[in-house]
């Protein structure tokens, strides 16, 4: 039994390990079935992401901060992290080196919102506007979306994912190496030099640098064009060109509403979500963000100054030599006053920066500093532009541009607006305080601009002429309410008014708007500020101490606006200021000069004579055809615009005939040509007549007295009035006889082509908006008054020559010629 047990199990176990064989053969054969059904592997494609470590290699050079930036082979990889997709961000795009004519350093070319996408094998980058808008919880919105669709403006393939898959690689490079135009040149700056094409091999790539909150990105362009501005040898136009990227925050600040009775830099967008039964335009401030710390908000509702949670901190460029950095400093935290009218103390902090030994990674271009930076740069001048936040009005940086020859300028019109009473300026070299004060000032108007405080043209007309020339007035309230204003220096005060302030501070005006932008209003949402912001302008409504007049450009219409100008009065300014030049000419030789030096400071300094001369003529003559213009909300009495007094306008008629048209022979200084130039005190002469005349004769101007006379009949300066005394002014040797000199000569034929020219000028429509605010008169010359009186001149004025003798032969020669030249005028064709 046991033996045929054992042959049993011994059979049993056979079978066992032949079944066993039996399946595992047919196991193995289902599974070659399978692999035989399925097709093979795909190979990754030319375009498909590789390895992280097969395209960020051990050679690559990282940069880390808002992404990662890795050099390799003179390719430029961003490495971008899944949180920052969607994440928007601004660009901006200045010119950080340029050639001569086309533009300056640091000039904003352009500015636009980008959105980082990643989609299937791609990363996207979006265009994103702010400029239509509508709440996200509104049926609207869908159809304010496919109105306002996100243009793409470049797409990358995907190169790697990193080792975590947390972030994404995309080769950056054609980014910046081909000519994406929004982040080059624009297209406004390729038209007038003829661009029509990048030159792909004359372009590079500098450096990309990546920083915790922005990179910047700066590139070498070289365009072929047609009229380049400067070496035209090379039929080309090379520029280096600086991207800035700023992650844009996501909390975002609450907006301050803009109001036009207080001037600040604003931003638009067009609002479809409102209540209102259209689209409605919402404008507000560019500001910092400045609020009150939770544990500070009981102190600061019992009107205790606190500081805010984040103070606005600039850094004073390494590069600025070391004697004038206090100075710049000084004129930054002037503006501690301002804020703590608004509620804060410390709000405004200027520092050094920190060594390269303390901190090798600080640099300027990090977003986190603003900075004050030093140019070594022949322009004569300073600015502060700003960054902000598109959808807040948040500014989220700021660097001031102080480029060196600034000081050249300060130190011209310091001299020419002052040096007739201030022993200070009359020498070759200003001392180093007084220069150190003139960049003070200088450094505190551009900081003012920083902060959001545009030009306030109208400031320094506040002040009557007179008290500009009381030392006790001066010292307290400075030469005008803003510092805003380019109320200069002070050119009314004359010998004998020891003790005058001679340039502005922080004044009244700049404490008023920073606290008006800048003051928080706790609990109250922005709509619900706008009352309250309304009562604030409401309690000083009418004070010329805090009026606002814009800056205006080309045709100026609101002569209580003007750049440059002091006091209530033009003409009284002005006489002031030309009884200061006639002492500064005789003077001129012994105040600029120096043994073993050349004459090249006398002829600078004659120079801005002859210039401070022509600006009093503009403050001048701008008074005709003048209309004030004083902003008011609806529930204000009285008019936004009222034309300036007739009797006003026929003083700055008379005005200009006695001091311009009338030769200036005090301007006339034969011991300073001798030793300036060979020629061309006469032409200077002219030109200076013709700007003024031919301001007095603009469209604008003569449309508005057509205008004030129609609804204002006698009690306006008719326009047939202005321009018979503009005749019998400019003529008068017709009336008295006398000999006409040369330079009387050539004023009468500037006369007569100013009066051609009106006969067949073009109409003139609205001019563009320069800063949101300029605004221009619209003429149509063939069906105005405007021919109609011109012509009728002309016949006038040829009747008088016809009668008129002349004293000498080149008079006689003058007034046959005059005749002649309005003969072809009158009768073009015969």
């Amino acid at each position: 039994m046991k033996q045929f047990s054992l042959k049993l199990l011994l059979v049993v176990s056979v079978c066992f390990i032949a079944l066993s064989c039996s399946t595992a053969k047919k196991a193995n054969k289902a599974k070659a079935a399978t692999a035989a059904a399925k097709p093979p592997a795909k190979k990754p494609g030319k375009n498909d992401p590789k390895p992280y470590n097969k395209v960020i290699t051990k050679d690559a050079k990282s940069d880390e901060g808002l992404f990662t930036v890795h050099t390799l082979d003179d390719k430029y990889y961003y490495e971008i992290p899944d949180s920052l997709f969607d994440r928007e961000m601004l660009m901006v795009t200045r010119i950080s080196k340029t050639a001569s004519g086309l533009g300056f350093g640091g000039g904003k070319q352009n500015e636009q919102v980008l959105r980082w996408q990643k989609k299937g094998k791609k990363v996207i980058l979006r265009v994103v506007s702010y400029n239509v808008v509508a709440a996200d919880s509104l049926p609207v919105n869908e159809a304010v979306e496919n109105s306002n669709f996100e243009p793409v403006l470049y797409t990358f393939p995907i190169k790697a994912f990193s080792k975590d898959s947390t972030s994404t690689v995309i080769d950056a490079t054609p980014l910046f190496e081909k000519d994406v135009k929004s982040l080059g040149l624009p297209q406004f700056r390729r038209r007038p030099f003829k661009v029509t094409r990048l030159e792909s091999d004359k372009s590079f790539i500098e450096n990309i640098k990546s920083y915790p909150r922005n990179i910047e990105s700066r590139h070498v362009k070289t365009y072929a064009a047609g009229s380049p501005p400067s070496n035209s040898s090379t039929g080309s136009i090379s520029i280096e060109i600086n991207n800035s990227m700023i992650l844009l925050p996501e909390n975002l600040m609450k907006r301050r509403y803009f109001d036009e009775r207080v001037g600040w830099f604003a931003r638009s967008q067009t609002d479809y979500g409102l209540e209102d039964q259209k689209s409605k335009s919402l404008t507000f401030l560019d500001r910092w963000r400045l609020e009150v710390k939770d544990e500070d908000i009981a102190k600061f509702n019992r009107g205790e100054l606190v500081v805010p949670k984040k103070q606005i901190v600039y850094y004073v460029d390494r590069a600025t030599p070391e004697k004038w950095r206090k100075y710049i400093k000084q004129g930054i935290e002037d503006w501690q006053v301002a804020f703590e009218a608004a509620g804060f103390k410390d709000a405004i902090i200027a520092k050094d920066p920190p060594t390269v030994e303390e901190d090798p990674e600080w640099t300027p271009e990090d977003v986190r500093y603003s900075v004050v930076r030093y140019l070594a740069s022949p322009i004569p001048n300073a600015n502060g532009p700003h960054v902000s936040d598109p959808r807040t009005g948040e500014i989220l940086e700021s660097d001031i541009n102080w480029y060196h020859n600034v000081m050249s300028l300060l130190r011209g019109w310091f001299f020419v607006q002052t040096a007739a009473i201030n022993p200070d300026a009359q020498s070759p070299q200003f001392k180093d305080e007084v220069m150190g004060r003139l960049i003070r000032f200088v450094s505190a108007h551009e900081v003012g601009h920083t902060l959001g405080l545009p030009h306030n043209m109208g400031s320094s007309v506040a002040y009557p002429v007179e008290k500009l020339r009381d030392a006790e007035f001066t010292q307290k309230y400075g030469t005008a309410p803003s510092i805003m204003d380019y109320a200069r220096f002070n050119y009314v005060a004359q010998p004998g008014d020891e003790g005058v302030a001679l340039m502005p501070n922080i004044g009244i005006y700049d404490k008023y708007a920073i606290s008006w932008g800048y003051r928080p209003i706790l609990g109250k949402t922005a709509e619900e500020e706008k009352p309250i912001l309304n009562q604030w302008i409401m309690e000083h409504a009418g004070d010329p101490m805090y009026r606002f007049g814009h800056q205006q450009v080309g045709d100026v219409h609101d002569p209580s606006s003007q750049t440059e100008d002091l006091g209530d009065d033009a003409m009284l300014a002005s006489e002031y200021g030309i009884k200061n030049l006639k002492r500064i000419v005789p003077n001129l030789i012994s105040w600029t000069t120096e043994a073993g030096e050349d004459y090249d400071d006398l002829q600078e300094m004659y120079g801005h004579v002859v210039s401070q001369f022509n600006r009093y003529m503009g403050h001048v003559s701008n008074n005709i055809g003048g209309v004030y213009e004083h902003y008011k909300a609806a529930d204000q009495p009285g008019a936004v615009y009222t034309p300036v007094a007739k009797d006003h306008q026929k003083r700055a008629m008379k005005f200009i005939q006695e001091n311009l048209f009338t030769t200036p022979e005090w301007l006339i200084d034969k011991t300073i040509f001798d030793r300036i130039e060979y020629s061309g005190s006469v032409n200077r002469v002219r030109g200076l007549q013709v700007r003024t005349l031919n301001n007095i004769m603009s469209l604008g101007k003569m449309q508005r007295l057509t205008e004030a006379e129609t609804f204002n009949g006698s009690e306006a300066y008719a326009l047939t009035d202005m321009m018979k005394d503009l005749r019998q002014g400019i003529w008068s040797e017709l009336r008295t006889g006398k000999r006409i000199d040369t330079y009387r000569r050539n004023l009468q034929r500037a006369h007569i082509d100013r009066l051609a020219y009106l006969m067949t000028a073009k109409n003139q429509g609205k001019a563009p908006a320069f800063g949101g605010y300029q605004k221009s008169t619209a003429v149509n010359t063939s069906q105005s008054d405007i021919r109609a009186v011109v012509r009728a001149e002309l016949k006038t004025l040829r009747s008088q020559l016809r009668s008129a003798r002349g004293a000498d032969s080149m008079s006689r020669i003058h007034i046959a010629d005059a005749l002649e030249r309005i003969d072809a005028i009158l009768n073009p064709n015969g």
